[in-house]
């Protein structure tokens, strides 16, 4: 039989049911954790600490916008915003996206897509293609929260408090203790490191999924052998199979025109009564 591409089991299931406890033990703190944060817990708060150590631009330029009616200073990564983290915004459009609402929308869907997984293991049907492609996917939203955590600001024209990481992430918390936000600034990098750990663990459920999608010629052959190929598995093992010539236990002896004949299981009392009944005897 050739390479199949949906029915292909995988190489190695035990790495995969770890990996589901861990996923288990990282949704809990993840699901928490972006639930604090919505909808503004600690955003503004880390972006003004940070503009008073000359680490990211002004919050107040969203303010000095809008009271001059001039257009918003964000580039075209806060407008995006899913890799905005540091500055609050207007109400938005419906349908617009804010970063703390996805990452309470990807810690959900984590959370189904992990039962769905555990569902899918149960009945034999989560192939290495579907399990890849959910995967896949699950990492690219991970790193796009990633990159929104840590996201750059340089939509201040002073080039000085230009930043490409977030200045919790590049710093300690030390100096969130002047605001008493040094807890939220505790929150916020543990936040971003539960993230960056669910992105490792779908990185590694995709690759044990690209490993089992690479062909395997000793793979295929033993699903060709134990009823995975093709079509006539069944017909083979009815006609041509040597099980379908063995002698099995209990099975009545064939006779020379190929019929077989009922018979009587010799038990012991059937010898110790010297093959008479009992109702005949004497």
């Amino acid at each position: 039989m050739g390479y199949r591409l949906l029915h292909r089991p995988w190489r190695v299931k035990n790495p995969i049911y770890w990996l589901m406890l861990a996923e288990l033990l990282g949704l809990v703190p993840i699901l928490v954790l972006f639930g604090i944060a919505q909808p503004d817990m600690y955003r503004t708060t880390m972006w003004r600490i940070g503009n008073a150590n000359g680490w990211n631009s002004n919050p107040n330029m969203i303010l000095y916008a809008y009271a001059n009616h001039r257009p918003l200073p964000i580039r075209m990564v806060s407008n995006v915003s899913l890799f905005f983290f540091f500055r609050p915004r207007p109400p938005q459009p419906p349908g617009h996206l804010r970063l703390t609402n996805f990452n309470v929308a990807i810690s959900v869907i984590s959370l189904f897509m992990l039962l769905v997984k555990m569902i899918g293991f149960i009945m034999k049907v989560w192939y290495p293609l579907v399990g890849g492609l959910i995967s896949l996917a699950l990492t690219a939203l991970y790193v796009a929260s990633m990159v929104g955590q840590m996201g750059p600001d340089h939509a201040d024209r002073d080039p000085s408090k230009h930043s490409s990481v977030a200045w919790y992430i590049s710093h300690s918390c030390a100096p969130a203790r002047a605001f008493n936000a040094e807890r939220s600034c505790m929150l916020a990098k543990g936040t971003f490191a539960v993230t960056v750990y669910m992105a490792f663990l779908y990185v590694v459920n995709t690759g044990l999924a690209v490993w089992a999608l690479l062909p395997n010629r000793g793979l295929d052959v033993e699903e060709d052998e134990y009823g995975g190929g093709g079509g006539g598995g069944d017909d083979d093992n009815s006609s041509g199979s040597p099980t379908s010539a063995k002698q099995w236990e209990m099975q009545p002896p064939r006779t020379p025109h190929g019929t077989t004949v009922p018979f009587t299981p010799r038990t012991q009392a059937f010898h110790a009564l010297d093959r008479k009944l009992p109702l005949r005897y004497g």
